[in-house]
């Protein structure tokens, strides 16, 4: 079953879906937050969020409730947050996790030194304050995503 992605509102629901699954909400009101999730059954199940910097983006908020893990929705919801980032023109895709580097690298995303973060994703409350130092600190080129 397809589950169409499209932009959405923070929202409480969001917010307790990220709270539930132990990720930060309180910088996603920052005018540079775009989110997208699915539905099924008018039910949220799948958000993805974008913090958008000119070139580079921090992919961020991605959680699919444990009940519908498994059918594919977080590789759909990060296709889906990399295309739209290539479209706004951006190069590379940064992000933050504690539990999930494993899940990232099997969608292209390596390891890098938080040292090497570009100015304008190191200045984010996700790598400044909200994530702890021991996080994992990935990117991934979205060349291949840019339109020609």
């Amino acid at each position: 079953m397809t589950h169409p992605i499209h932009p959405i509102d923070q929202s409480q629901v969001v917010e307790a879906l990220l709270s539930v699954n132990h990720l930060p909400t309180s910088d996603l009101r920052d005018g540079n937050v775009r989110l997208f999730g699915c539905e099924a059954d008018n039910k949220l199940c799948g958000v993805v969020g974008l913090e958008m910097h000119a070139h580079v983006a921090l992919l961020r908020s991605l959680v699919v409730p444990a009940t519908e893990r498994g059918k594919g929705l977080g590789a759909a919801l990060i296709a889906h947050a990399e295309l739209f980032a290539a479209q706004q023109g951006v190069d590379t895709i940064y992000l933050l996790t504690t539990t999930a580097a494993v899940f990232f690298e099997r969608y292209g995303y390596g390891h890098v030194a938080r040292e090497s973060a570009p100015a304008a994703i190191a200045g984010t409350h996700q790598f400044s304050e909200l994530c702890p130092s021991s996080s994992a600190f990935m990117a991934k080129s979205l060349a291949a995503l840019r339109p020609a």
